[in-house]
């Protein structure tokens, strides 16, 4: 017997509309609720990006092995981005235009200001989850960190080398790029706010490999501590032709540098780094202890990054609660409406990375834990609130 689709395509709609549900709702709850993944899965940074995926898929999978939301399955469709502008706005663009997603999420500074624009035209939620410029805060009405920014982890480092580790004198040297210019400004106006000074501020080429002048220069300086604020990739060796050139201060850096392999690559010489985290460790929560197992088990090491991929693997949740917010209230899923869900929900209490609270700020503010590394292990120096 041959069946009029007409007739079924009206008798579902007719099923859908005496639920209750508008239409295009109803259509959309036949599918499943996507949303996208902006990350560098090839290039420089693609050991911290594809970490980060895992961390995010991992959580993907637990919320639909638990039923999804509302019944429905959390899709997450990833794109790679290199951490560059250009090809994250090629990426985001697809996204929107052609996957349809009403959110993404993404990170590395200069790929989530690149975006901004698109995202604010577009009306798609924007949600920075682990880059750190102040500058995303205001960035635009749907762009929406869940990460503390540098004006709270950078903040707390500068202070605590002056108050705490009474360093008087400091250089800042930064990466030339989205990433360290603005941090650096807020290492700087924080030393400088609680009596230190800053006695060389240098910047240096994404794409340089010595830097054998610019350490000439805090050579002759002569501060007693270091801030370097940079990339994983550039990171380790900016520290250890410091050491070559007899430069054995104290250097502290940010989020990036809480990394294994920079221990394996520098040896003795990252004795004493100190470097920041933003996320609740192994000893706070039960739940993170599971978390680094799990990746001890399934890849036999700790995740580049721990505190980026903890905030990665949570970011999921995020779009799972926005969603269930806006289905309970029987919203069409848009960009405009998941940003209603973000403010309305406000108030994220989750797995890795605790309570998140996000508001019309666009900030969200963290204790800052600051580790160290003593015989070749990170080890927790202080927390700062």
């Amino acid at each position: 017997m041959k069946v009029n689709r007409r007739v079924v395509l009206k008798a579902a709609v007719a099923g859908a509309l005496s639920a209750g549900l508008p239409l295009r709702l109803w259509a959309q709850n036949r599918s499943n609720l996507k949303f996208g993944l902006a990350m560098p899965l090839t290039g420089s940074q693609s050991a911290y990006g594809k970490d980060q995926v895992t961390a995010a898929q991992w959580a993907v999978d637990e919320i639909n092995a638990k039923g999804g939301v509302q019944g429905h399955k959390l899709e997450m469709i990833v794109l790679d981005t290199q951490a560059d502008a250009q090809v994250g706005i090629s990426t985001v663009n697809r996204l929107i235009s052609v996957e349809k997603v009403p959110v993404f999420i993404t990170a590395w500074s200069a790929v989530v200001k690149a975006v901004a624009p698109i995202a604010n035209r577009e009306k798609v939620l924007e949600l920075s989850v682990g880059a750190n410029s102040p500058e995303i805060a205001s960035l635009g009405d749907y762009v929406f960190t869940t990460f503390p920014l540098a004006d709270v982890d950078v903040n707390a480092v500068a202070r605590y080398a002056h108050q705490s580790l009474g360093k008087k004198t400091a250089a800042v040297l930064y990466i030339n790029n989205d990433t360290g210019v603005e941090a650096a400004k807020v290492y700087r106006d924080a030393f400088e706010s609680v009596g230190g000074k800053v006695v060389a501020y240098e910047a240096y080429d994404p794409k340089a490999t010595d830097y054998s002048g610019m350490l000439l220069k805090v050579r002759a300086a002569n501060p007693e501590m270091v801030h370097i604020h940079g990339l994983i990739t550039d990171l380790p060796q900016v520290i250890a032709q410091m050491r070559q050139l007899g430069l054995q201060q104290r250097v502290s850096t940010y989020s990036a540098g809480y990394n294994p392999n920079i221990i394996k690559q520098l040896g003795p010489a990252a004795e004493g780094l100190i470097v920041t985290s933003l996320a609740p460790g192994v000893g706070e929560r039960p739940q993170v202890k599971e978390y680094v197992e799990r990746w001890q088990k399934q890849e036999n090491r700790v995740p580049n990054g721990l505190p980026y991929t903890q905030y990665l693997h949570d970011a999921p949740v995020m779009v799972a609660r926005m969603y269930e917010w806006v289905l309970k209230n029987k919203l069409p899923i848009t960009g405009e409406n998941m940003r209603k869900a973000l403010l309305g929900v406000r108030r994220f209490d989750l797995p890795l990375t605790g309570v998140v609270e996000v508001d019309a700020t666009h900030r969200v503010k963290k204790p800052v834990n600051l580790m160290t590394v003593e015989k070749g292990k990170f080890v927790l120096l202080a927390t700062v609130n």
